[in-house]
């Protein structure tokens, strides 16, 4: 009888255990930290987790639900796991404190100028001229070691010994207070003539060319605890020298063409691989000293302890790859980055993405974790420039973190067929630079493009793909933005070509970087040569004719390197063509 009875009320104590569980369980929403403007207003943007609610949300922000619902009118009937939200930011309220705070705490505490770095002046100076140790300053000025006529040094406080002295400080140092604009100047209408040139340039090029792996081979017998040192053969190169040394090849090629036209240039190439021994080496011999331009290192690290050192000689420094991120160009005024960064492709993309703000959007991105500031900082461009050209609420976005097929029997296809839309047309973005996303995704897309209307758009890794058939991009007429594009009808791109081939008995394919180390050289030793040292503070006033790229360097802020922001919009058309995609206009790359 007992035992009859428990069997009866076991399934109405589960079902209250679990009602319980669901009512009285909080799950704890996590804020986004994804924000947009729209219409001048900031919001951040919240996607729905399994679990949350209405109510936990608008608590987790500090709102009300009412707040909620009127800037997410079908938040009034609930919320759905993936949706997204718009969040008003709610200004921080100004505490005043209770007692009277010395007005010279508040100056030390909370305030702080731009000191504008005159001729003589170090940092030992500024500290005493403002009353502040040594320490105080460098405390908020880490990166910068020895301080150039016009560098920015913030100030902390105003840490003056009496308070009328704050007049007598900001009469005499009032360049020091605004940090000073970025100022650029109108670009040429037409090319710079290169021509009749005078002078020397020296110029130091850094770069892997691994010429101890070039010229022999070690074998190591781990029984014997020998090893033997093994010649290679002559015409024998490494695998990772080969883009450097092609590299290498269009600086000479560049140089050649220069010195034609009566500029004299001398080359010192060091092999500087991803250690740090050869470049700490190299910068204590004081052999860059004397350069007046630098090309390289490729490795971020490397890069950044060259340009600190040039940047106290004046010397312009120049990255001739793609980096993975642009942290190096800050405090560092003579850095030129060539390869435009993740960023500026996501910005360009971001704009183009939003003249096709009435289709339906889905978003693949391979950051399953949510951490990937990258992914984070697309997403909210993307939102961004959707809003100005309509209402939040009427955005059709949809995001698909990616899962390899391996682990998920190609369920993949079947998510991505959910996402897309056959009432309106479909933009599918492959925010991803990963192989196995790009290659798995478009052949997802491919299989469904003859179901839906799709038009795909990715970063420039996507052109790089090998382990997959061509005809995948010229069937979904795929865009991307690249840094780099060759019209092989121009003259110049076929001197390049003949020049190349008489040299060095090979013709460089599209993606060798030997056009590369050619543009960097001739644009750089031939801005040097026209304009001097006002070229590298305006390398706008230089618009040379180039073979693959056109150099559109813009710094963030005064003080901070040069970034190039030139991208060209390629389109695989489904006539299987490559064309660029310029003013509305389709050009054929031959």
């Amino acid at each position: 009888m007992k035992i009859t009875s428990c069997i009866k009320v076991l399934p109405i104590v589960v079902i209250l255990l679990l009602f319980n569980s669901t009512v009285f369980s909080q799950v704890v929403v996590e804020r986004s930290k994804d924000k947009v403007v729209i219409s001048g207003i900031p919001y951040y943007i919240h996607l729905v987790k399994k679990g949350e609610t209405a109510y936990s949300i608008s608590k987790a922000y500090g709102i009300t639900v009412e707040e909620l619902t009127k800037e997410n009118p079908t938040a009034v009937y609930g919320v759905n796991e993936g949706q997204a939200l718009r969040i008003p930011i709610k200004p921080v309220t100004e505490v005043i404190p209770s007692e009277p705070v010395p007005v010279k705490k508040l100056l030390d505490e909370t305030k702080f100028s731009y000191h504008k770095v005159l001729k003589g002046e170090s940092l030992s100076s500024i500290a005493e001229k403002y009353g502040l140790t040594v320490r105080e300053l460098r405390k908020e000025n880490r990166d910068l070691r020895f301080p150039q006529v016009g560098d920015s040094v913030r100030v902390p406080g105003v840490n003056t010994a009496e308070i009328h002295e704050i007049e007598k400080v900001k009469t005499d140092t009032v360049a020091a207070i605004v940090e000073e604009p970025v100022i650029k100047m109108e670009r040429p209408a037409g090319f710079t003539p290169v021509k009749e040139l005078r002078g020397s340039l020296d110029v130091a090029v850094l770069l892997p060319f691994y010429l101890r792996e070039n010229a022999e081979r070690i074998e190591i017998d781990s029984s014997k605890s020998i090893h033997t040192v093994i010649k290679r053969a002559e015409d024998w190169i490494y695998p990772w020298s080969i883009d450097f040394v092609e590299m290498y090849e269009g600086i000479l090629l560049a140089a050649d063409t220069l010195r034609s036209l009566g500029l004299d240039i001398n080359i010192y190439p060091y092999d500087i691989k991803s250690d740090t021994i050869a470049i700490t080496e190299l910068i204590s011999s004081g052999k860059l000293a004397g350069m007046d331009l630098i090309i390289g290192p490729v490795y971020s690290y490397n890069l950044t302890a060259v340009a600190a050192y040039a940047r106290d000689l004046g010397i312009p420094v120049v990255s001739p790859v793609t980096l993975i991120n642009n942290s190096a160009l800050s405090g560092n005024p003579t850095l030129f980055i060539a390869g435009s960064s993740l960023e500026i492709a996501q910005k360009a993309l971001a704009k183009k993405i939003s003249e096709y703000y009435d289709n339906n959007i889905v978003f693949i991105h391979s950051d399953i974790t949510g951490i990937d500031e990258d992914v984070k900082r697309f997403k909210n461009l993307i939102f961004t420039e959707l809003s100005y050209k309509l209402p939040f609420d009427e955005i059709k976005f949809k995001e698909i973190p990616f899962y390899s097929r391996s682990m998920f029997n190609n369920d993949s296809i079947n998510r991505l067929s959910h996402a897309l839309s056959g009432q309106f047309k479909n933009i599918v973005i492959i925010a991803s630079e990963e192989d196995p996303v790009i290659s798995e995704t478009i052949q997802d897309i491919h299989g469904l493009s003859k179901k839906f209307d799709i038009k795909v758009f990715g970063y420039q890794a996507m052109r790089d793909i090998k382990n997959l058939d061509p005809k995948y991009f010229f069937d979904l007429d795929i865009m991307v933005y690249s840094p780099y594009w060759i019209d092989y009808t121009k003259s110049d791109v076929k001197q390049f070509n003949s020049d190349f081939r008489q040299k060095f008995l090979t013709e460089p394919l599209e993606k060798s970087y030997a056009w590369q180390g050619y543009d960097i050289a001739y644009y750089f030793l031939s801005g040097l040569a026209i304009y001097g040292k006002d070229f590298i503070a305006h390398p706008e006033m230089h618009y040379p004719d180039l073979l693959q790229t056109e150099y559109d360097f813009i710094r963030k802020e005064a003080g901070d390197g040069f970034e190039n922001q030139k991208l060209f919009l390629v389109r695989y058309t489904k006539d299987y063509e490559v064309k660029l995609v310029e003013e509305n206009k389709l050009i054929q790359q031959k």
